[in-house]
């Protein structure tokens, strides 16, 4: 069952999304990051919860695939007990040109948005020029 966005989440969840769209194709953020970006250091699930309830309509518009754990990996989605998911993330970052190891894990130091702990949304996009 997917996380419904209440009215006070859903304005946090649209600040996440926001800095979501804000990761340049072929760099990632952590959970962490866009939360610390969106100004909520600490809150790391309540990007999850966030994604989760991303509806499918806005999929192409808030680039979800682009956040991964901390690990540098695709985190696995309750109720995807194929991994289809997963997969479809994996996918897009390759094509975006995000390489995974043979582990599966994307190389924080080369694809990280940014990479300074101060760094705030609106230099994510920068990160890359």
């Amino acid at each position: 069952m997917k996380k419904q966005a209440t009215a006070r989440g859903s304005g946090e969840y649209e600040r996440y999304y926001e800095v979501i769209g804000q990761i340049p194709a072929g760099m990632v953020g952590t959970y962490g990051d866009v939360a610390r970006w969106a100004g909520k250091p600490g809150a790391a699930r309540r990007v999850g919860y966030a994604l989760a309830a991303l509806p499918r309509e806005r999929a192409e518009e808030v680039p979800w695939w682009r956040v991964i754990n901390a690990r540098g990996e695709v985190s696995m989605r309750s109720g995807d007990v194929l991994g289809a998911c997963e997969v479809q993330q994996r996918v897009k970052l390759l094509g975006e040109g995000v390489g995974l190891d043979s582990e599966g894990r994307v190389d924080l130091a080369r694809h990280r948005a940014a990479r300074e702990a101060d760094e705030t949304p609106r230099t994510v996009a920068l990160a890359t020029e």
